[in-house]
């Protein structure tokens, strides 16, 4: 079986996938914080006491905090269970569970008002991943569709085009192209930091 798992949104969402990709099960939560206090006990109440042999976590862009929430935990069931550990592009999870396979671009709020954007066709990227403001973000694709958190703002900067708010969900996982399945399971953060380290003295 395979589990996947994604919280860098206000998502919590997960799903179980037998080894020929029928979901077998799937929760998705909107808790808006709180991921690493409900992920495990959702994972539990999930899994029924099945044992993954692989897991899939969503990588981000998106919140840092819920970025390595996840990330931690894989490692910890990867461990524990003897699993499989791969990432996954939390914005072509996304753009996986859009209405359509017409090209479309993915706009997911990044704080200091600004948006993670990527373009998409028939799943596989198109476009470089960017951190812009909306202004900036508008003027780098030209889809009609525009899914994600930031779909409203990035519509209103351009003046022109369809906005769907929408949250990753993992059932969507096993529709994603294999080399989005398989990054390595470590945080994609396209912007730095808010909190910087100390300089030395």
């Amino acid at each position: 079986m395979i589990l996947a798992f994604d919280t860098s949104s206000a998502a919590c969402t997960a799903a179980l996938f037998d080894e020929a990709g029928v979901c077998l099960a799937r929760r998705d939560e909107i808790i808006g914080r709180g991921h690493s206090e409900r992920l495990v006990p959702m994972l539990d109440e999930m899994l029924e006491g099945r044992t993954p042999k692989s897991i899939l976590v969503g990588v981000g862009p998106g919140s840092f905090t819920g970025i390595r929430v996840a990330i931690a935990a894989a490692y910890g069931f990867s461990i524990g269970w003897d699993a499989k550990l791969s990432g996954m592009s939390s914005l072509a999870l996304l753009a996986a569970g859009a209405p359509a396979n017409d090209p479309l671009a993915v706009a997911v709020s990044g704080g200091h008002g600004e948006l993670f954007v990527q373009s998409f066709d028939r799943g596989q990227p198109t476009g470089e991943l960017a951190n812009l403001s909306p202004a900036s973000a508008a003027a780098v694709t030209s889809a009609k569709l525009v899914i994600g958190s930031g779909a409203e703002a990035f519509i209103a900067a351009r003046g022109w085009g369809e906005a769907h708010d929408a949250l990753p969900s993992a059932a969507n996982a096993m529709k994603l192209a294999p080399d989005q399945r398989s990054l390595p399971a470590k945080p994609i953060y396209a912007r730095a930091p808010d909190a910087q380290p100390r300089q030395a003295a």
